[in-house]
């Protein structure tokens, strides 16, 4: 199995802390996305990132990966295993895209001024969600999952966007401290995410 994945993609990294919380042995590969190899390319003619390879099946869509995994290797499970909890779990991490991973994206994409916007949206968007946080010791459950491994990555990189969170958010800084001391989770960070401006920053602002 290997996982070719970009040093600094959120996407990549949310593959990579599945990857490790389930201590699954993979070659993880990292590639400049600028320039894909031509073996990722013939694997995948986007080009993108996260690509896994499992014998001759190919993925290359990070919610689809991280599913794979968790059924592939069953132990720790890490979605429910009823349908209707499994299905709200899916809804869950399908609106932690849509809500805040496209807020990300246009960051990541957007030149400074033109990134103040959705900077300004995360944040607002994150305290506002406050409660959420606040409810369970994971997000909207007692228990580690898939949601969890969406979220952590991009709350990683909000220090280095520039982005802090006030004090009435102390439940958010509070659950991405629990995330961040994982083992799994600091076993996933690449190096140049470990250069990242330190999350410490956000969890104290």
């Amino acid at each position: 199995m290997t996982l070719f994945c970009s040093p600094t993609c959120a996407y990549s990294h949310r593959t990579r802390f599945v990857l490790f919380e389930k201590g699954i042995a993979a070659d993880v590969e990292y590639i400049d996305v600028n320039q894909p190899p031509e073996d990722l390319l013939e694997l995948n003619p986007f080009g993108t990132t996260p690509t896994m390879v499992d014998r001759d099946l190919v993925l290359y869509e990070s919610r689809i990966i991280m599913e794979y995994l968790d059924e592939r290797f069953p132990h720790p499970p890490l979605h429910p295993m009823d349908p209707v909890s499994r299905a709200r779990a899916r809804m869950l991490v399908h609106r932690i895209d849509q809500d805040w991973y496209s807020l990300l994206d246009e960051i990541e994409k957007s030149a400074d001024k033109k990134a103040l916007k959705p900077k300004k949206a995360l944040r607002e968007s994150l305290i506002s969600a406050t409660p959420l946080f606040a409810a369970k010791p994971f997000f909207l459950s007692d228990e580690f999952s898939l949601v969890d491994c969406a979220l952590g990555p991009l709350l990683w990189r909000l220090a280095s966007l520039g982005i802090e969170l006030p004090k009435q958010a102390e439940a958010v800084k509070s659950y991405a401290q629990r995330l961040f001391e994982r083992e799994g989770f600091q076993a996933s960070l690449s190096d140049q995410e470990r250069d990242f401006s330190a999350p410490a920053e956000m969890l104290t602002a």
